[in-house]
């Protein structure tokens, strides 16, 4: 029965995970300035040239995610992107106490992205896939 889903279901997978990375790529460009503020307020280096990076990485790594096109390199990048913004902007043992709880919830759910890119890094796209098309 799983295998009749296999890629219907890497499909779906690949898609929810786009649907998380190009919203927030596309909305650091049309909020460009907020997203430099809130990189300068974790302490981060460079916080232009960090939001520049941030929002070409989800969009182009989202956009490649959809197409199932560069897969397992896109979702290794994507993956490295994610753990890394997960430490810095969700350190819930630094956080105020009202905000831990919350900031846990939101590290943790960066941790389980991070498993699924994994995942998707390991197996490919599927064969609805871009990927697929180009090694057929």
């Amino acid at each position: 029965m799983f295998t009749a889903l296999q890629n219907p279901l890497a499909l779906t997978g690949r898609l929810l995970l786009a649907l998380l990375f190009l919203p927030a790529g596309l909305g650091k460009i049309t909020g460009f300035a907020g997203t430099v503020g809130y990189i300068t307020s974790v302490g981060l280096p460079m916080p232009t040239v960090a939001a520049a990076i941030a929002l070409t990485v989800e969009i182009v790594g989202g956009l490649a995610l959809l197409a199932g096109f560069g897969t397992r390199i896109s979702a290794l990048v994507l993956a490295l992107f994610t753990l890394v913004a997960t430490f810095f902007f969700h350190n819930y043992w630094g956080a105020p106490a009202e905000q831990q709880f919350m900031q846990q919830l939101l590290f943790f759910k960066n941790i389980a992205v991070v498993g699924g890119l994994l995942t998707l890094a390991a197996w490919g796209a599927g064969a609805w896939s871009v990927d697929a098309r180009r090694n057929a």
